[in-house]
């Protein structure tokens, strides 16, 4: 059989495997269930190697091993592999939260905010302006920003990017709440979607045209994502300072009507 280089590839970047064990794994699943020698023969792997391989195929779950002389091999299906590894990175991702919060109870992590805000030239807020790239990144400075709101937030996004992060949103929005926090919102994009999100959320949000994307913050920080498309990385801009933010604020409104 001939397995196609670029499919071997694929399957090899896809699940992490050596090219040995993407072109054993293809043959199991093309013959369906094979011997070693057979393996050896459909993946045109060495068949001194193929046991080996087999073995590491079996221990992560891609193949079974069926009891017999000789022993045969049954490849495993795709999408239970695919169940399994997303079963795994999930175990993983809690795992590695847990291990981040305990980190944050040790004598390290005190040392590492000593040097911080003790540091020679230790940061001050009022001074920063930073540029940001990446989803994650952005997300945790708006969050960052956010969670130390006193008086008011202005949101303004576009409906899709509210509905695509609903859950952070609405943490966002009880929290604020919570702290008897004013919150404005505006967004942009189909009306009768931004109708339907208004009545999910209960919160009325104004209808604008612009479409741009920024959080201010008790008019002193203002995020605001830079203009880009959409095959580009998400970059945004952090600034920390009270004459600017209120100014922004003040031309927003202008624009486009009192925010309430």
């Amino acid at each position: 059989m001939l397995l196609k280089q670029e499919l071997v590839k694929k399957v090899r970047d896809y699940f992490g495997m050596n090219i040995y064990e993407a072109k054993v794994w293809l043959a199991l699943l093309r013959k369906g269930i094979a011997s070693a020698g057979e393996v050896a023969s459909f993946s045109g792997v060495p068949r001194s190697r193929t046991y080996d391989v087999l073995e590491s195929l079996e221990k992560r779950g891609f193949a079974i091993a069926k009891l017999g002389k000789p022993m045969k091999y049954i490849g495993v299906k795709p999408k239970v592999i695919i169940e399994k590894l997303k079963n795994n990175v999930r175990a993983d991702a809690e795992e590695k939260m847990v291990e981040l919060s305990r980190i944050k109870t040790t004598n390290e992590f005190e040392a590492l905010e000593t040097l911080y805000n003790g540091g020679l030239e230790p940061v001050k807020k009022e001074d920063v302006t930073v540029a940001l790239k990446g989803k994650s990144n952005i997300s945790n400075q708006i969050r960052e920003i956010i969670k130390g709101a006193k008086e008011e937030v202005v949101i303004c996004t576009n409906v899709e990017d509210l509905i695509g992060k609903a859950k952070l949103f609405q943490q966002t929005f009880d929290s604020l709440k919570k702290g008897d926090v004013k919150l404005k919102i505006a967004l942009s994009g189909d009306e009768k979607l931004i109708k339907k999100v208004s009545e999910n959320f209960n919160i009325k949000f104004k209808k604008i045209k612009i479409n741009v994307k920024f959080f201010i913050v008790d008019r002193k920080e203002i995020l605001f994502y830079l203009s880009k498309s959409k095959e580009e990385e998400d970059s945004a801009i952090w600034i920390n300072s009270e004459f600017f933010a209120q100014a922004f604020a003040s031309l927003f409104e202008k624009a486009v009507g009192n925010l309430k």
